[in-house]
């Protein structure tokens, strides 16, 4: 058994983009053999350039609450991991750590990088006062599951994702559907109680009869 790096952590910056980019490439790299359910994950990863990785930093770091710890390892980023201070509902004061990215290069699993992570993620929420952690985790990685699984998270929710002109092209068709399925549904009711007024106004056969003998 290789031993153990030694693993430094710090905050991240605007200036760790590229190699936050390169780490991202290498990760979603690493999942292409993990099955089929990998798939639908790589479908929502594209490859960023580091200008807009540059401003996504700027936009995450100046959120107040967030943080994006990194891990490196003889001065390269090694891994990643993305935290956010909540409330439990919109309507609690109950704190909550979202920790929302695990990422670990392929080359350093199994050296207690992510658990490394966790842990000054965890001392943040402690620091905050927060009193459950929350980790999102992408559904092929099988690894991560296993191993939040291991030291005692609970699944508590089922993350879903579409793209967003996808599910407004479908709520659309949906809503257009109902309503002129309602229409339909209208127009063939009057149409029959119309049908049923003019035969009730019809007269009778023996009607007819009795008035043609007078």
């Amino acid at each position: 058994m290789s031993a153990r790096p030694h693993i430094v952590l710090r905050d991240a910056d605007r200036e760790d983009a590229a190699a936050l980019v390169a780490l991202w490439t290498e990760c979603a790299g690493a999942s292409v053999d993990e099955g089929s359910e990998a798939f639908t994950q790589q479908a929502l990863w594209r490859k960023p350039g580091v200008a807009e990785a540059a401003a996504a930093l700027d936009l995450s770091l100046n959120k107040p609450d967030k943080r994006i710890i990194v891990a490196l390892v003889n001065g390269e980023i090694i891994g990643a991991t993305v935290c956010d201070i909540g409330t439990l509902t919109p309507i609690t004061l109950t704190r909550v750590l979202i920790v929302t990215e695990i990422q670990v290069s392929p080359r350093y699993r199994r050296k207690s990088v992510a658990s490394t992570l966790l842990s000054a993620a965890a001392t943040y929420g402690e620091d905050h006062n927060c009193e459950l952690v929350v980790a999102a985790i992408p559904v092929h990685s099988r690894e991560p599951h296993r191993y939040l699984t291991k030291i005692g998270f609970n699944q508590i929710a089922v993350l879903r994702a579409i793209q967003s002109t996808k599910l407004r092209s479908r709520l659309t068709s949906k809503a257009t559907n109902s309503r002129d399925t309602g229409k339909l549904i209208a127009v063939r009711r009057t149409l029959r109680r119309r049908q049923s007024e003019v035969r009730g106004s019809r007269p009778r056969p023996s009607d007819r009869n009795v008035t043609g003998a007078d």
